[in-house]
């Protein structure tokens, strides 16, 4: 191996990170415009963003297992390609039916990406002496906040989502064929699907680090898909603002994610991840309890600091179980944590249609409580 190999990959991974960041957040930028052009309420549309993590739990299991067969280079390509294609198929769509289908095997392909990706940024960690696995996340924040400023300005030039989309997946789908070349070539382990039977092993471990995972990407889920309606309709705040509000959390994110690592070496992981809980719980009441829209945007801003580094260091602590190789461990993980993208994002819309949307974020505050309470409980 080459003495600049372990940068390359670092590299390359990173764009395959910036990818996910700036697709996702691209379609959560257009979520105001598209309920808009297919006329749904708030309930509707949580029926409908229920297809996205159905996909994704859906897809686990085969994850999970090509993971154990093939390199996840390959299959990060793959679900990459795919998911550039279904969020240029999901611009299109012109009826609520088939936003729901496509959203599903966007789903699907945003799985097979996420994982496999996560799986080599554990490879590249192992070519370095420091923990630098939050920096890719951040840099999906980075990805996240471009894209939520760039969704803002389209909004206000009133273009529509089709040709948004398809702009987006020319570009990033470029990206990856380009830097698919340097990515890492982790082959999995001959002996992995024995190691299956061994699974009990890790099992409270994996239980309570997916628990903690499940809360952060319920918080994260709601704020892709809730932020900007929320500053829109329950603060009454702009059209413009509304996107520029999201773009807030996803900037918190960011700075978070990308100062986690030297907190994480300062202070500790656990100490980090309880203060994060208390962050994300005071950041979701402030902006439940008073819903303004300075106010709003602080709360919206705690709250991307509290969640940034939850789920990376979550991941990092599962590619450290014994007896598993990072692939199967986050996907073991990940089957916990996606129940939070699969249930709570689409309860929020039910919970808004039956009261507000301001019960509904003072209710999705308490998942900050659960992961300073789960990860005192790992103390014990």
């Amino acid at each position: 191996m080459s003495s600049d190999s372990p940068r390359k990959h670092r590299i390359a991974t990173a764009v395959f990170f910036f990818v996910s960041g700036f697709g996702f957040s691209s379609w959560a930028s257009r979520i105001p415009t598209i309920q808009q052009k297919l006329h749904l309420s708030e309930g509707e549309l949580g029926g409908v963003l229920f297809a996205l993590p159905a996909g994704l739990m859906c897809t686990l299991p085969i994850t999970g297992n090509l993971l154990r067969r093939f390199s996840s280079r390959y299959i990060m390509m793959t679900g990459a390609i795919l998911f550039n294609l279904m969020l240029c198929l999901v611009g299109f769509a012109s009826a609520t039916w088939q936003l729901v289908l496509l959203l599903f095997f966007f789903g699907c392909s945003r799985n097979l990406f996420n994982i496999s990706a996560n799986a080599q940024s554990i490879g590249v960690q192992k070519l370095y002496d420091r923990s630098i696995i939050a920096t890719f996340h951040g840099i999906w924040s980075v990805a996240g906040f471009a894209a939520a400023s760039i969704g803002s300005v389209v909004v206000s030039l009133s273009i529509a989502p089709s040709w948004h989309f398809l702009a987006v997946c020319i570009v990033l789908s470029g990206l990856c064929i380009f830097f698919f070349k340097d990515t890492v070539h982790q082959q999995p382990q001959p002996h992995e699907r024995l190691q299956r039977s061994k699974f009990r092993i890790p099992e409270k471990a994996l239980l309570k680090l997916g628990f903690i995972c499940f809360a952060a990407m319920a918080i994260e889920g709601t704020m892709y898909d809730w932020s900007a309606i929320y500053l829109k309709k329950a603060v009454h705040a702009s059209k413009g603002m509304a996107a520029a509000g999201y773009a807030i959390y996803m900037v918190a994110m960011m700075l978070g994610r990308f100062t986690g690592d030297r907190l994480a070496n300062s202070i500790g992981v656990k100490p980090m991840l309880k203060y994060s809980g208390l962050f994300i719980l005071s950041g979701l009441l402030l902006a439940a309890v008073l819903p303004y829209t300075v106010a709003t945007a602080l709360g919206f801003m705690m709250t991307g600091f509290g969640v940034s580094c939850v789920v990376p260091m979550v991941f990092s602590m599962a590619g450290k179980i014994k007896h598993m190789s990072g692939g199967p461990a986050i996907a073991g993980v990940s089957t916990i944590g996606y129940f939070g993208f699969l249930i709570v994002p689409p309860t929020v819309g039910f919970i808004a249609e039956a009261f507000n949307l301001r019960w509904s974020i003072a209710l999705i505050a308490l998942f900050g409580a659960l992961i300073t309470w789960l990860v005192s409980e790992m103390e014990e």
